[in-house]
């Protein structure tokens, strides 16, 4: 059997900072502040700088990055949130979480994310119906490649609704003159292991150019803390963001721009090269993080099991799309409900994606891919 190629490459990664990962840790196991130490300070003020958001706060993952923004809107039953059913389930389960109804939208079939026209029907469908308030949009950034929030953010403010971008897989990709993290009225992102700027452990962000609402997800991150710890001024939760993760995530931040040139340029090169399924769509003026390089197929199953045969892995991402997730039955959505997320559930497996593959690598996979 050939040699194994990496799906993702935290060792590499590792190889290369692992002096600077070190020296970092070790200042924090110096000064022993592992809760709201000063590297979270630190962090919040350099991804604000990297995102060109006005503020940052750090936070415990991805999920909670999600919750809290909703849970400062005051999102509550009987309210209507709009979102995808081609993403991870966080993204619907926070809006379930506060008993709210996720309403989803179906994608295009190019990008994979939320589709403005199917937005635009589903809100005035919900109006229409008006069993439900529409009150916000969570379009996610799929696989690294920011939402269409040109076309996204106009609708959203026409009924006014809060947008919140669900970036967890795109820190770092652009959509215009416009960083992930910057878009809607917050965003949130996570820096789970495996995404492109990840830590080692659970953690994400919010972002927002709000100042009221960076006090107010301060609070709902530790407790509802008013003026010190012990005055718990409203319901929140134990969001924190470690001062390790912190830490850490301040030494991959720095290698980060060089990391995703690395991603842009392996996914030239599979672009280049794979000739026998459909690669992903990259719109003008807009930048890829490469969270995922995702490709259809109607023969995945055979296409993936050449693949494991030659020590290359791939995953499926997602299977299942969230309407018909067994979590959500009682909303009542059917098989049929968003045909093109559910065509690609169907047709869609990922490549290997790392800053780190060789050209003979993305060579490898394409040889294999080309010939089957």
């Amino acid at each position: 059997m050939s040699q194994g190629i990496p799906f993702v490459d935290l060792r590499t990664q590792y190889q290369q900072l692992e002096s600077q990962i070190r020296e970092r840790i070790d200042a924090v196991l110096d000064h022993g502040r592992y809760i709201n130490g000063p590297e979270v300070d630190e962090l919040e003020a350099k991804l604000a700088e990297f995102s060109g958001a006005e503020h940052v706060v750090a936070c415990s993952s991805g999920t909670d990055a999600l919750l809290i923004p909703l849970m400062a809107w005051g999102i509550q039953p009987g309210d209507a949130v709009f979102t995808t059913p081609f993403t991870f389930i966080a993204t619907a389960e926070v809006i379930a979480l506060l008993g709210a109804t996720p309403v989803f939208v179906d994608i295009d079939p190019d990008t994979f994310n939320m589709d403005p026209v199917a937005l635009e029907q589903a809100i005035q469908r919900v109006k229409t119906e008006g069993e439900l308030k529409p009150k916000a949009v969570i379009p996610v950034d799929l696989f690294g490649l920011c939402a269409d929030y040109t076309r996204i953010e106009p609708i959203a403010k026409a009924h006014d609704l809060q947008v919140l971008e669900d970036a967890a897989q795109a820190l770092g990709a652009r959509h215009g003159d416009r960083a992930a993290g910057a878009f809607g009225h917050a965003a949130a992102t996570s820096f789970y292991p495996a995404k492109p700027l990840g830590g080692y452990g659970d953690g994400g962000a919010v972002f927002t150019n709000d100042a009221e609402l960076k006090t107010l997800f301060k609070s709902i991150r530790e407790h509802g803390m008013g003026h010190h710890r012990y005055e718990n001024v409203r319901v929140g939760i134990n969001g924190r963001l470690d001062s390790l993760q912190a830490a850490i995530l301040l030494v991959k931040l720095a290698a980060f721009p060089a990391e995703l040139e690395g991603r842009n340029r392996v996914a030239a090169w599979y672009g280049q090269k794979l000739k026998t399924v459909k690669t992903p769509v990259v719109p003008d003026g807009t930048y890829c993080s490469w969270a995922q390089y995702s490709v259809l197929s109607e023969q995945r199953d055979d296409l993936m099991a050449k693949l494991k045969a030659e020590n290359i892995p791939s995953v499926i991402y997602y299977p299942r799309c969230l309407h018909l997730q067994p979590a959500f039955d009682h909303y009542g959505y059917k098989e049929g409900d968003f045909p093109v997320s559910e065509e690609a559930s169907r047709k869609i497996f990922s490549l290997p994606m790392t800053p780190f593959l060789t050209e003979d690598q993305v060579d490898r996979v394409a040889e294999v891919l080309n010939n089957a």
